[in-house]
């Protein structure tokens, strides 16, 4: 596989606006040109073809990494765990499926870009229902919908609208909301200028409008998910499968405290469980996803 070593690399010292205009020299690729690298990767395992392969889609994953820019971490973090993601995508994808590298790299992109975001934030702080995950992820583009970037607080009846939308609480709208709120920046705002003018952060963003296919493949990917950690449920013993359940699965997680007078043992010991059971399922869903060729964020 290539080395992430020989990619370019952004990174503070360089500055974003150097790199994005780095990865824009490299070309784009003709389906038929792909289609031949792809081959000469999966059946010679030549480094060259998967190198052009990556570089050629350098451009969406910098795109995809510019839509998580509200979470308050470093850019240039972010763009690199999209190009990790990348890399993946290349590693598995398939020619002969029929559709374009673009298409299969998006959701490697998205999954690696996401386990970095979780891993920063603390999934204990940010809540573990699938609804408040979704929440996390969805809210800067329910708030795009209904243009509702800029204000800050959200008025009453954009709150009501977003949860009804997103399946969650007003309350939790309204906490989600001013977490991520400290990151956004303009999107008019110039990060690099080429000969067709000033180029500008909305230019690097994905079409935020809602379209059935998209529906139909988030829906696709929450039930994969899901039946994905069923399967990785069957890793742990039925105590760890208990306490992790309770603890982190639920809308009100237990406290310690309950769960330590329940099985007898001490506070720390269940958080020891707890912590060595979400250990076994991470693992677990990452195996099971590199197998069956899908993606699961743990």
């Amino acid at each position: 596989m290539t080395s992430y070593a020989n990619l370019p690399a952004p990174s503070p010292e360089q500055g974003l606006n150097r790199y994005l205009q780095e990865i824009r020299r490299f070309p784009m690729l003709e389906p038929e040109e792909e289609y031949m690298l792809a081959k000469r990767w999966v059946e010679d395992q030549d480094r060259n073809a998967a190198h052009k392969l990556v570089t050629s889609h350098l451009r969406l994953a910098a795109k995809i990494a510019m839509g998580y820019r509200g979470y308050g971490l470093p850019q240039a973090e972010v763009i690199s765990e999209a190009n990790v993601g990348l890399m993946q995508a290349v590693k598995k994808f398939d020619p002969e499926k029929g559709f374009r590298l673009a298409t299969y790299a998006m959701w490697w992109i998205r999954a690696s870009i996401q386990e970095y975001v979780l891993r920063s934030w603390s999934l204990v702080k940010l809540g573990t229902t699938s609804a408040q995950k979704k929440l996390f992820f969805n809210l800067r583009k329910a708030k795009a919908r209904i243009g509702a970037l800029e204000e800050g607080d959200l008025r009453p009846e954009n709150v009501a609208r977003i949860a009804h939308d997103l399946g969650v609480t007003e309350v939790e709208v309204i906490s989600m909301n001013r977490r991520l709120s400290g990151g956004d920046a303009s999107l008019n705002a110039t990060i690099g200028a080429d000969e067709d003018g000033s180029t500008q952060w909305q230019d690097w963003l994905e079409d935020t409008d809602a379209d059935q296919a998209g529906d139909y493949a988030e829906r696709e990917e929450y039930e994969s998910r899901m039946a994905l950690m069923a399967d990785a449920m069957t890793v742990l013993n039925t105590r760890e499968r208990e306490i992790l359940t309770q603890r982190r699965l639920r809308d009100d997680p237990v406290t310690l405290e309950d769960l330590s007078a329940v099985y007898n043992v001490s506070r720390e010991r269940i958080r020891q469980i707890e912590v060595r059971a979400f250990e076994k399922l991470q693992k677990r869903m990452r195996d099971l996803a590199r197998d069956q060729g899908m993606l699961a964020s743990a």
